[in-house]
Parts: C-alpha cells; sequence; structure tokens
C-alpha cells in the first residue's frame, strides 16, 4: 500500500483537514477509502478530505504520515494530479470512463462556473422546463438516453456547437447567451492510442445549462437522434444516473453548477 497523509492544517467549515492521496493508483487509494469509511463526497478528484478527528484513525489503518510539501510532491511525480483551475470542484475520475470513446482513455469530470476550456471540441446542454423536466435524447449511433450535444463543426465555438447541437436533435432554439457554464468532460488518451475523431492528449466537452419558462414541444430535426422528449427528474436518473457525467447534471439541479 503506498497511501499517505499530511497533518490537519487545512481550515475549512470550523475544522482543520488532512488530505490522503496513493502515489500508486486511484483504485488503490478508493479501496482504502472504502475500508476505513470515507464518503464518496470527500473525493476531490485526486485526494480525499478528512476531518482531523479521523487523522488518527487512518494512520493506524496504514496511511503514512508526511509533511504537506511532500505529499504535494509524492502525488505530482504519480502522475494522478488532478488538473483544474480557479473554483473549479472535481467530480470524478474513471478510466475508460466515456461509452463514445473506443479505445483506452481517462475521464475527467469537473463541475465549473468558468467558460469550457477554448479548445473543447463538442458540447452538452442541459435544458430544464419550467415544470422541472428534463430534456433528453436518444443517439442512433449509441445506446441509452443523454442531454442534447454533440460535435462541433468546422469554425464553430463551443456555445455555437451547443445551440446547433440542441436545434438538431431537438427542435428548439436557445439563444447562446442564455447559456451558463455548468463544467466540462475530459478525455484525456495517450499518444498512440487514438481513435477515431478522438485525438491525443486532452478532448474537452462543454457542458452548459438553461432554463425555459415553459415545456415546448420537442422532436428531432436530423436523424443523428431517433427521440427526443422531456422526462422529470426521477426518470432521468433512472435513464442516466449509472453515468458518471450525471454527477454534473445533480449538482447543477442543486446547484446551478456544482460546487
Amino acid at each position: 500500500m503506498s497511501i499517505w497523509i499530511d497533518p490537519p492544517m487545512w481550515p475549512a467549515h470550523d475544522r482543520l483537514w488532512s488530505h490522503v492521496i496513493s502515489d500508486t493508483s486511484l483504485e488503490e487509494l478508493h479501496e482504502f477509502a472504502r475500508t476505513v469509511g470515507l464518503p464518496a463526497r470527500s473525493f476531490e478528484g485526486d485526494h480525499y478530505d478528512v476531518p482531523q478527528e479521523r487523522y488518527a484513525d487512518l494512520v493506524a489503518a496504514g496511511a503514512t504520515r508526511t509533511g504537506a510539501t511532500d505529499l504535494a510532491r509524492r502525488l505530482r511525480a504519480s502522475g494522478l494530479r488532478f488538473r483544474k483551475r480557479k473554483g473549479e470542484r472535481p467530480l470524478a475520475r474513471v478510466v475508460d470512463g466515456l461509452s463514445a470513446v473506443h479505445g483506452a482513455h481517462v475521464l475527467d469530470v469537473v463541475a465549473s462556473p468558468h467558460e469550457p476550456p477554448a479548445d473543447a471540441g463538442a458540447a452538452v446542454v442541459l435544458v430544464r422546463a419550467g415544470d422541472g423536466s428534463l430534456l433528453l435524447v436518444r443517439s442512433v449511433g449509441r445506446s441509452g438516453w443523454a442531454p442534447p450535444g454533440g460535435k462541433a463543426e468546422t469554425g464553430e465555438s463551443v456555445r455555437e456547437t451547443a445551440v446547433r447541437e440542441v436545434h438538431e436533435e431537438t427542435g428548439l432554439s436557445l439563444d447562446p447567451a442564455v447559456l451558463r457554464p455548468v463544467g466540462y468532460e475530459r478525455i484525456t488518451i495517450r499518444a498512440g492510442e487514438e481513435t477515431g475523431p478522438w485525438r491525443a492528449g486532452d478532448n474537452h466537452i462543454g457542458v452548459f445549462g438553461t432554463h425555459l419558462e415553459d415545456r415546448p414541444p420537442v422532436a428531432p430535426v436530423e436523424d443523428d437522434v431517433d427521440a427526443a422528449e422531456w422526462a422529470t427528474v426521477a426518470q432521468a436518473r433512472r435513464r442516466c444516473g449509472d453515468q458518471p457525467w450525471w454527477l454534473l447534471v445533480e449538482g447543477w439541479l442543486d446547484h446551478g453548477f456544482p460546487r
């Protein structure tokens, strides 16, 4: 086991916190967290936050004590550091987590109040109607349901991609200005393992959200989806809740974008 913990020295929520990492694999880190009963919500992409009262328990369970500087150095050297901008929150990191990518990759799901990365090659839009229902589409090329979205065309901005895809898949015409950033998915592919339209390195899918006052009728305009419909949150959760990106939807429903 290569689990490390720094001293409880990070203030938040009226207490001090430690960080717990693995310098070997996230799988090892998650297994340790399950063993000692750390809640999933305390995972921050590359470490778990641990309140000061649990510090001694985790050391007794096998975590090796080290200083904050050494812990950060070990995390960087491991290659497991979760890259994010100020104000962003990691929600998930999943190996081979996106079924649309037919090859080895790592999927990071990031909640963000910022515009998606400028090189985003695709966009997704979370649309909620006035009655609380969510807009879902069923793709011809992929099984299951998801919010409308797709790949950018040459010369498009990520917002232009978002409104075009929503129109093609549902018939709705949205003003790009009403879209609010929710976060993004980052798909990282090693050189030599590129597949289809996915390039080596980082590939980003920008995620936006918007709320409508009413619930307009929807229907596909193009033939890349065969159904578009409004679903209750419970229905959407049953259809999509096992997907890694669903955490982004849940946070947006609760907070506008996950905090």
